[in-house]
């Protein structure tokens, strides 16, 4: 039977009121603290949308009202039983069971010969430059936050698990360029006809 909430931002919504209960500005400040922005996507909206939803399937509920200051008073939300058993058991399943997630890059890459070799190697070049900076940024956060005992390594392993990943693709990325500027990696050779295009193998050099 299909989960009735099933988008991430719920699963990071309810992964945080696991810690202690909040209300939503605070979840928001959160993730954005923890760098949770590659996990998450995460706009006021879809927060207070996604909420909603928890709260109409009985998986969070109100714990209180709190007003600070001259701000508008806010709601905190806490676990319900149901909402912690659902949560469980999400997690459970989606480290279990690994599922096809059909990533843009791998569909753009499946096609990468019909950039001809100098644009493929100028695109994934770029690429390499944004993954770097990334990677850099990241490991900052994580420097701050885990390295720097404000947060438990494992309230971040994902963001860890995510660096790791762009590693290997920044390497993959890098050895395919450095492939392709040498003549190693075999080229097609594109023409055009009247039916359409036609595509030859080439040869490596």
């Amino acid at each position: 039977m299909p989960r009735k909430i099933a988008n991430t931002l719920a699963l990071a919504v309810l992964g945080l009121l696991h810690e202690r209960a909040m209300h939503p500005y605070e979840i928001a400040a959160t993730l954005r603290e923890r760098g949770k922005g590659s996990s998450f996507k995460v706009t006021t909206g879809s927060l207070y949308d996604t909420i909603g939803a928890l709260v109409r399937h009985g998986w969070i509920e109100p714990q209180e009202t709190v007003k600070d200051g001259k701000r508008p008073e806010r709601t905190v939300y806490r676990h319900t039983e149901l909402g912690h058993e659902e949560f469980v058991a999400w997690l459970d399943e989606l480290v279990r069971e690994p599922v096809a997630e059909y990533p843009k890059f791998v569909a753009a890459v499946s096609y990468l010969g019909a950039l001809g070799a100098e644009r493929a190697a100028s695109a994934l070049t770029e690429r390499a430059e944004h993954l770097a900076q990334r990677i850099e940024e990241t490991e900052a956060v994580l420097a701050d936050t885990v390295g720097g005992g404000r947060v438990p390594r494992l309230f971040m392993i994902e963001v860890e698990y995510q660096l790791h990943a762009w590693e290997s693709e920044l390497d993959w990325t890098r050895a395919t360029v450095e492939e392709i500027r040498e003549g190693s990696l075999a080229w097609p050779v594109v023409e055009r006809t009247e039916e359409g295009f036609t595509w030859t193998e080439g040869e490596a050099r």
